[in-house]
């Protein structure tokens, strides 16, 4: 009890001459076991959520508005998956390097506008189309994990074209 209280005071910190960041922070690091099942528990909420929004998409009326829920919370979750590998500084910092800088933002608006019209303006064509450029912004984003790969794809497709 005491330590708690030693801890909790700020005593600790003092008495080995750390900052409190720095107690902070050695206080929420987490193992790599706790890292890695916080990454799967993440990462399959997000693939449940993505898949039961798909099921709910034959619901009449209100099918089309569960799966924009479900669809959008199953790519949060998925995105917020990989913040436990990476932790969350790192993982912001990479989403905004200059080769997914533009995918984040494209990803992330479409994340919002997609929530925008289904609840806000009422526009289910538009929510769907939103939740289209949703998976293809997260496909490019993901893409951009593998190297050379977006590179490829772009080649591929300027061949397919001529």
């Amino acid at each position: 009890m005491d330590k708690l209280k030693s801890v909790l005071s700020g005593e600790e910190a003092r008495r080995d001459d750390r900052t409190v960041m720095q107690t902070v922070n050695e206080a929420s690091t987490l193992g790599w076991g706790t890292r890695v099942k916080g990454f799967v528990a993440c990462f399959v909420v997000g693939g449940v959520c993505t898949l039961l929004g798909v099921c709910m998409l034959f619901i009449p009326r209100i099918g089309l508005t569960l799966f924009i829920v479900f669809y959008t919370c199953g790519n949060i979750c998925t995105l917020c998956s990989t913040m436990f590998l990476m932790g969350p500084m790192k993982q912001v910092k990479r989403m905004c390097d200059k080769t997914r800088a533009l995918a984040t933002t494209i990803m992330i608006t479409c994340l919002v506008l997609t929530l925008c019209a289904a609840f806000w303006w009422k526009n289910f064509g538009l929510a769907l189309l939103f939740c289209i450029l949703q998976i293809l912004s997260f496909t490019w984003y993901s893409l951009s994990y593998i190297p050379f790969i977006r590179d490829a794809i772009l080649k591929l497709v300027s061949m397919c074209i001529k």
